[in-house]
């Protein structure tokens, strides 16, 4: 069975989560609605990550071309300072409007 948790939640009743996937239940970890991480009971018998050497003729990794940037019409630093102070406080309903992420 899977559960889903908050992180707020998660931080505030972190043992009892645990508990929880140490008895063999999952947790989907969610940021706001959206499943970021899943919490899984460990087994001694799993394998674990395999890490394999990269296919032959494979570019090596500083030789992969990196896409090229998105151009943007808002403050992206600004964004990023809004939703980390969102973790702290709920943002008040003015500030929401007007803001460029949430129009649709």
């Amino acid at each position: 069975m899977i559960d889903e948790v908050r992180i707020a939640d998660l931080k505030r009743r972190l043992g009892e989560y645990l508990r929880k996937v140490k008895g063999g239940r999952s947790l989907t970890v969610l940021d706001r609605n959206t499943p970021i991480a899943r919490i899984v009971p460990w087994h001694a018998d799993d394998e674990g990550l395999k890490v394999r050497p990269p296919l032959p003729g494979a570019p090596k990794l500083q030789r992969v071309p990196l896409p090229t940037p998105v151009a943007m019409s808002v403050d992206v630093v600004s964004l990023l300072l809004e939703e980390r102070q969102g973790d702290l406080q709920s943002p008040s309903p003015t500030s929401l409007v007007g803001s460029p992420m949430r129009r649709r």
